[in-house]
């Protein structure tokens, strides 16, 4: 019998990880933009996408970046996502076209769901993808399970953590 919680089952990323990521996500996004390649922008959704969000601005040479905040979580727990700051209107245009929406996960996609009803032609990039929520993203790195949690460093401090089956 398993006596975790579905967040114990957790994948730890370091800072190394999601630098090698994001660069692998700039990677997959180059040359892709509507505009012989080139995107106008790149709007990070706050707070999880703003690392990501910089090394993919810095590795495609795109100046121009934005956040979009979106409040979907409380702690570990998922509530219904709402905006409370939007990107600058004259970044996004009507419907978000040429530019790069990028966010450190998607879980059920809710998140997303919401922020594509606001810029339905903006393209969709995560590092990291469930399956709930994969189809609300154009382009990801890495797919984990739906039951697993993503420790990102932002989150964590160094502590002894015990074996995923125990210590027997």
């Amino acid at each position: 019998m398993n006596d975790r919680l579905p967040h114990e089952k957790g994948f730890h990323v370091s800072w190394d990880q999601i630098h090698r990521d994001a660069r692998a996500l700039a990677w997959r996004l180059d040359g892709k933009g509507p505009d012989n390649g080139a995107w106008r922008a790149v709007v990070a959704i706050t707070r999880g996408g703003m690392a990501p969000a910089m090394i993919v601005s810095r590795e495609l040479d795109i100046r121009v970046v934005d956040t979009i905040s979106v409040k979907s979580y409380n702690h570990q727990e998922q509530t219904l996502p709402r905006v409370i700051k939007e990107p600058q209107a004259a970044i996004m245009g009507e419907d978000g076209e040429g530019v790069l929406i990028v966010d450190d996960l998607v879980d059920t996609g809710r998140t997303l769901d919401l922020v594509r009803r606001l810029y339905p032609r903006a393209h969709f990039a995560t590092v990291y993808a469930k399956p709930e929520g994969r189809a609300m993203v154009d382009t990801y790195i890495t797919e984990v399970s739906q039951d697993t949690w993503i420790f990102f460093p932002w989150d964590m401090a160094l502590q002894y953590v015990e074996p995923y089956r125990g210590t027997d």
